[in-house]
Formats: structure tokens, C-alpha cells, sequence
């Protein structure tokens, strides 16, 4: 066993500007003066600039900004703890974004909570508090707890707070009544660590936030192609014909994206967005490190806007299926790769004959599209030799959003597009290690050979029964059947559907811990008793007996890079992610037989991460020598199958297309549907403003988007409040109350209104089918004007 670790001894920072204002009193923003303007048409710029800069320099100062944003994304620095966008071999100077920028700035703020905090904010009046005022008290530096039937928190003992877990882990019938969370934010040292504790503690029950988002995206392409990721590399955007870009709004939600579409317009691809919403990164983009960007027009991206009704991908991917079938019908053999399609594919004859049958009316109905954009789109396609189809929750976050993906999976495989240069296709994730913490072990439904192997290696036997997802994980604490809930990281509370019933669940629990680097509301909704233990961030260095640590992630494209903090922690109490997790499985696992979890060395992994990258190495399938290879210039490239080799780990070896049946949403007479989205100024559940100027709004986020002729046939006009009222099948009523309403170019029926606030309206059984994600893209809801 390792020497017994202590908390590292660390100065305390001495880069911290001095003369930044504390933050506690902070008045919370309201939504009455709202601002609204007509929305921007690019994106990026000058603007993106100073909105960057301007917030960092105010809460971090210029030394501390320039010393984290300077190593942002940056080979010898820290990976963006924002998007999971993939970093190009040639890195910039500069290689963030603005909301990356927003990021760091977050996280590495030198404002603290104070100790007088907890004592002088009872959690029944935290409770009232938005995301924004709660994240902006600074951040956490000290272990608290709220005892059962109190209303503060209080500070304790690390030791202390340990013991409070294990002790209510101890009192459980069964290791299957706790649930342990996490999010994208965890590296894959600590993703591997803590779902080796869950299971060396006794469970599968390892909801994490790929449920949320991307596991339509898994499940469909695991069912069509074998595995669940990206079947393109980076450098494949600039050698693209075509880029379609479908459900995702990159100017907001990954902006570095917009640069690899700059570059691939300028290699002459041609770019197709289709999205509900026509958003200003998708129109123009101005890119701040150019003198074109600057001074000139900058870029126009997308070739065609395909303004799809919400709900319709589905339709249009299959008809635009039909299409490039009939074109090889008209011309035998010119039109589909037969040689692709006959060695590597099943399924062609049975898409042939459904796709026959394709009602072209119900196309238009359900996607609200004039046929000749359809024919447009399709005429693209068939030009094009090398195509790219990209998506985000857009897609994943429908009913059909595994049927949707596998529709683009088919549209892909027709022409041969998956597993040459240029080609493929391109999920592209939300947070920043969501497919690390997967390939890690963070799944519920882990696969056997994973499981072996973890048994082999720590010479235990791991539970098989597959455990709870996120929606499943409500669904049994709502049913009591879940007495500890843990989160690493994250937001759940405010990130899953169903506000009230989530909130209602979290508090049916015995005890709610999480870790985190700052205030949220799930930690303020918490069950009968709560901890929060705070964490390093990225941004930060990490100290362990064997000297400065570094961690690894993936992005969205498969490629495994370290992350090294670069500024002191904010305070010499932080524990690291593996150092909490290392601990508190050392107290919960005390005494046990090696045979039940109880021989690992976890001392030795809080001491020295490359213990725990030697154990990844012989667990994790394409991890091989992993030690070494992260050691490796901008890191290495995990094996995929699809996109290195074209071979299909599929139960028959080969890529499937498959018959999807199309289900048009039916809206009741004065309904309409309604997306959730998230404004330019947040990151997920992080609200880092009140503003969101793409879209022309300033000063507050309870509005809703509707079209000007829905204004008018529904009785109202711009800028009255509206009471919004959700309509599910189980008849309960899910309101939104004194919303704005403001005109916008949303198509015909259609309505937006952001997240997590909105979540509210999202019934907890409205979920996508065979993923289980909610369905927060489709929402029917009626609109009463407000009191």
C-alpha cells in the first residue's frame, strides 16, 4: 500500500488580484426591464472579443486571466471545461472561444464563499435564488453539512464529511438504494476511480449527463454502426464537398467549431444548417483572429438554410433517402457506392421498399419545408462526394431520436460516406469529457467484456444487473427505492426534466451530497440531509505526494489529450476528484474482503494518478499503454472502427441501414410546440448572464420565441406575458408563469424558450424512444395570457 496521503500543503495564491469586490451581496436579476432588439445576423467578431476579455478581466484581473486563458486548450495546458469541440494539431495562441473564455473565468474567479456565508443564508431562502446569483457567491473551499431537519449548512472536517456518507451508505438494505451522479465536467482519472467505487461498493447505478444528451446518439449508432462516437477526425471538416449541420447551434454552443467551417468553405465545401431557429453563427461568421474577421464581411457559412418545423428531421432524412434512391433508380449504378454498400452493409432492399412507400405530403407536414428545399438539399447531397452530417441535442432530445440518427446513418451509408477522408458522421458533444467519463466505465449498462475485465484487474466481481439512468434514477427516488444520492459534479437538479417532480424526488432522499467548484441548485434542494465537498478545477494546479498531477479527456472525436492546471487553487482545503473520490472509497470499502472490493489501493491513486492510467491501460478496450501514449505531443487517438478501417463491431460485422417508421407530431388546435435552448450568455445549467444578444435579447431569460403569425392567430401580440402550460398525456398541469413573448423568424407552430427554467414543462415520462432521453425538443404547450 502507498505511504498514508494528507492533504498537500500549498501556499496560498499569490496571484490573486487584491482589489476585486466580494460578491455575496450581489442583488439578483430580474426579468422586468427586459431589452429586446432585432437578432444578429453574424457571430463572433470584435464583439466576441470583448465579451471575452472583459468579464475575465474584471473578476480575475489581467494576470491571472492571461495566465489560464493563455494555456486554454493549449498542449502543455488545461483542456476548456466547456464544449467537447476537438483541437486542431496547429494550435493558436489564442485557442478559445468566448464562451470558453466565460468558462475559465467561472471557474478560476478568486472570489470565495466566506465561512459567514453559510450562517447568514438559510437554505429556505437560497431555494428562491436563480442559477445566476447562486453561481456568482464565488467559489466553494471548505466541506459543509446540512444535519436532517436544520436549515443551514455548516462548515466541517474533511474526515468528518467522509464519515457522514459512509455511515448513511452503511444503513442501506441494499447498495442498489444509492445513486452516484456525474457529469462531463470529471476527467477520465477520476471517471475511472469513482465508477470503480460504485461497483466495488456494489451497484450500476451510474446515471450520468450522456443521458441527457447524447445516448440517442449512442444507441444508434451502436445498433448501426457498432460503436457510439464520431467516425471522423478533425482535420475531416476541411476536406469535406458537403457539411451538414443539423439541431445544433455552434455559434453559442461550441463556437471553435465555426473556425473548421471557415476553413472548409475556403477549401470550396458547401454548408447546409437545418435548424428550427436561424441562428447568427449558422448565417455569418466574423473570425476575431483575422484581418477579414475584423475589418471585413467575414464568412458566410451556411449555403442553404433549411428552416425545419421541430420534430421533422426525421421526415426530411428520409426523404432526402428517397430521393438519392430514385436518382439511382433512374440511373442504375451512378448514384449509390455498390461496392461499399455490398461488402460492408445489410439492409439495403428493405430501406428501398419502405422508403417506396414514403408519404411525400406527410414529409411536407411534418417538416414544414416547400418541396423544392427539399429537392435543393438533396441535389446537394448527390453532388458531393465527401459529406459530413453533424448534430447536437437538436436531434437527440426527440421522441425518434434514435430513429432520426439512424435515418442520418442511412442517408451516410448510400453514397458510401462513412470511414473515408472527408466523410462521416459527426456527433458533436455538449460538455467537455462526457465521452471520456463513457469510455471510463460511466454507464449503467456497461457491456460484459468491461466488466471481466475490471474483475480480472481488482480481483472482485463487479454487479452485473444494469443499474439507473437519469430518468429511472427520479422515477426511484420519487418511489423512495433511493435513500443516498451522490453527483460528481453537475447540475441534475436544474439539468433533468420535470423541475417539480426532481426537486420533490431529491428531497424524499436520506442524504444528497455533491462535489463542485461552486454554488447550483442541487445544492440547494437536497434531501433530508446534504453535503457539498468542494473540488479543484481544471484551471488549477493539482499537488499529490508524488508531485504536480495532470488528468486526460476526450473530445468528440475520439482523441485522448492531457489537461495541467496552471494558476494555485483558490484555497489550500481543495480536494482534487481523485483525491475525494480515493477517500471517501477508502472509508466506505474499510475492512472489506478483497473478494468484495476491498483490496484496491486507494491511497496509491490519490498519490500518484499514473497508478490509476496503468490500471485503464489493462481495462479499457484501446487504452493500451496509456501512461506513455498520453505522455505523446497533443496526446493519441483512440481506435475506431467505422472511421479507421470501415469494420463494424455489429452483431453480424457489418453497418446496418435500417426501416425507421415516421411519426408526425399532431398539434391540437392553439398549440404549439415548443424546444428548450440555451442562451449565448450559459453553459448548460450555468447561467453566466441575464443577456443573449445573438438572439437580441438583454436583461432577463423569461421569454418565449413564437412567430409573428402564431402572435396573430393566437390573439396576442409582442411583448405580452403569457402564461406557458405544458399538455402530456397524464393531464398534469406544468406552468411557466409571466413569461414574455417576443416575436421571432421560428417556423410556423413552433416555439423556444430556454433551459433549465423551461425544463419545467417537460413531463418525466416524455422520453425518446429507446434512449429514455426527455424529450425537451418537442413540448406541446398552450399559451394563457397572464394575470
Amino acid at each position: 500500500m502507498s505511504e498514508e496521503p494528507t492533504n498537500p500543503t500549498v501556499d496560498l495564491p499569490t496571484d490573486l488580484p487584491t482589489d476585486l469586490p466580494d460578491l455575496p451581496d450581489l442583488p439578483d436579476l430580474t426579468d422586468a426591464n427586459i431589452e429586446v432588439t432585432h437578432p444578429k445576423s453574424w457571430a463572433a467578431g470584435v464583439p466576441g472579443v470583448v465579451h471575452s476579455m472583459k468579464p475575465a478581466l474584471a473578476q480575475m484581473g489581467p494576470g491571472r486571466s492571461f495566465k489560464t486563458l493563455l494555456a486554454l486548450n493549449q498542449k502543455d495546458g488545461f483542456d476548456c471545461m466547456s464544449c467537447a469541440w476537438p483541437d486542431p494539431a496547429h494550435r493558436k495562441a489564442f485557442e478559445f472561444c468566448e464562451n470558453g473564455a466565460k468558462a475559465v473565468t467561472w471557474e478560476a474567479t478568486p472570489v470565495t464563499v466566506p465561512r459567514s456565508f453559510w450562517a447568514q443564508h438559510p437554505l429556505s431562502e437560497l431555494a428562491d435564488k436563480s442559477e445566476y446569483w447562486l453561481g456568482m457567491q464565488g467559489r466553494l473551499v471548505e466541506p459543509v453539512y446540512k444535519p436532517a431537519g436544520e436549515d443551514h449548512y455548516r462548515p466541517i472536517e474533511w474526515s468528518e464529511a467522509f464519515d457522514v456518507i459512509a455511515t448513511a451508505l452503511g444503513q442501506l438494505d441494499s447498495p442498489n438504494e444509492a445513486c452516484f451522479y456525474t457529469s462531463g465536467r470529471a476527467s477520465n482519472e477520476a471517471a475511472f476511480a469513482y465508477q470503480l467505487f460504485v461497483r466495488a461498493f456494489g451497484t450500476n447505478n451510474l446515471p450520468d449527463c450522456s443521458n441527457m444528451c447524447h445516448e440517442s446518439t449512442g444507441w444508434a449508432m451502436g445498433q448501426t454502426l457498432g460503436i457510439g462516437k464520431s467516425t471522423i477526425s478533425y482535420d475531416d471538416f476541411a476536406l469535406a464537398d458537403l457539411i451538414i449541420i443539423m439541431g445544433q447551434n455552434p455559434g453559442t454552443n461550441h463556437p471553435r467549431m465555426l473556425t473548421a467551417l471557415e476553413e472548409a468553405k475556403a477549401n470550396g465545401a458547401e454548408i447546409v444548417a437545418v435548424n428550427p431557429l436561424p441562428e447568427a453563427g449558422l448565417r455569418r461568421y466574423k473570425n476575431p483572429q483575422t484581418v477579414r474577421g475584423v475589418l471585413g464581411h467575414g464568412t458566410d457559412i451556411a449555403d442553404q438554410f433549411v428552416q425545419v418545423r421541430i420534430g421533422g428531421d426525421m421526415a426530411l432524412l428520409q426523404a432526402v433517402c428517397k430521393r438519392v434512391l430514385d436518382a439511382e433508380a433512374a440511373n442504375p449504378g451512378t448514384v449509390l457506392d455498390h461496392a461499399f454498400l455490398d461488402e460492408h452493409c445489410l439492409g439495403l432492399e428493405e430501406l428501398r421498399e419502405h422508403l417506396a412507400e414514403l408519404d411525400e405530403e406527410a414529409v411536407l407536414a411534418a417538416t414544414g419545408l416547400r418541396v423544392q428545399v427539399i429537392d435543393e438539399l438533396a441535389a446537394r447531397y448527390l453532388k458531393a462526394e465527401k459529406v459530413i452530417i453533424t448534430w447536437a441535442m437538436g436531434l437527440t432530445q426527440q421522441k425518434k431520436g434514435v430513429a432520426t440518427i439512424k435515418e442520418i446513418v442511412n442517408l451516410l451509408l448510400l453514397r458510401g460516406n462513412i470511414g473515408k477522408p472527408g466523410a462521416g458522421a459527426s456527433p458533436i458533444r455538449g460538455h467537455s469529457n462526457v465521452q471520456g467519463d463513457r469510455t471510463m466505465g460511466i454507464w449503467e449498462q456497461m457491456p460484459p467484456r468491461f466488466l471481466d475485465a475490471l474483475a480480472a484487474e481488482f480481483h472482485f466481481d463487479p454487479p452485473r444487473e444494469h443499474g439507473l439512468d437519469a430518468v429511472d434514477s427520479v422515477r426511484a427516488m420519487r418511489d423512495g427505492k433511493i435513500r443516498v444520492w451522490l453527483g460528481l459534479g453537475g447540475n441534475f437538479v436544474a439539468a433533468v426534466s420535470d423541475t417539480a417532480v426532481v426537486e420533490a424526488s431529491v428531497r424524499r432522499t436520506a442524504l444528497s451530497v455533491q462535489i463542485s467548484t461552486k454554488l447550483n441548485r442541487s445544492h440547494v434542494v437536497t434531501g433530508e440531509a446534504a453535503l457539498i465537498l468542494p473540488t479543484l478545477g481544471r484551471t488549477e494546479v493539482d499537488r499529490q505526494i508524488s508531485g504536480e498531477q495532470f488528468v486526460s479527456v476526450e473530445d468528440s472525436v475520439c482523441a485522448v489529450h492531457a489537461s495541467r492546471g496552471t494558476v494555485e487553487p483558490v484555497s489550500s482545503n481543495l480536494l482534487s476528484e481523485v483525491a475525494i473520490i480515493s477517500r471517501l472509497a477508502r472509508t466506505v470499502l474499510a475492512g472489506r474482503d478483497p473478494a468484495a472490493g476491498g483490496g484496491i489501493d486507494w491511497a496509491g491513486f490519490e498519490a500518484d494518478y499514473d497508478l490509476i492510467r496503468g490500471h485503464i491501460s489493462r481495462v479499457v478496450s484501446g487504452c493500451e499503454n496509456y501512461n506513455e501514449r498520453i505522455r505523446h505531443d497533443g496526446g493519441f487517438v483512440l481506435a475506431n472502427g467505422p472511421r479507421d478501417s470501415r469494420t463494424f463491431t455489429t452483431p453480424t460485422g457489418k453497418a446496418h441501414l435500417t426501416v425507421n417508421q415516421l411519426e408526425h407530431i399532431e398539434l391540437p388546435a392553439g398549440r404549439l410546440l415548443l424546444q428548450t435552448l440555451r442562451s449565448h450568455d450559459q453553459f448548460n445549467t450555468t447561467i453566466y448572464g441575464n443577456d443573449d444578444r445573438y438572439r437580441g435579447i438583454k436583461k432577463g431569460r423569461h421569454v418565449v420565441f413564437i412567430n409573428k403569425h402564431d402572435l396573430v392567430t393566437l390573439g396576442f401580440a409582442d411583448g405580452d406575458h403569457v402564461d406557458v402550460h405544458s399538455e402530456f398525456s397524464d393531464q398534469v398541469d406544468r406552468v411557466l408563469r409571466g413569461y414574455r413573448l417576443v416575436e421571432y423568424p421560428t417556423p410556423r407552430g413552433c416555439a423556444a424558450a430556454y433551459f433549465p427554467e423551461a425544463n419545467v414543462l417537460v413531463p418525466l415520462d416524455s422520453v425518446a424512444e429507446g434512449s429514455n432521453t426527455p424529450v425537451s425538443k418537442a413540448v406541446i404547450i398552450r399559451l394563457e395570457r397572464a394575470a
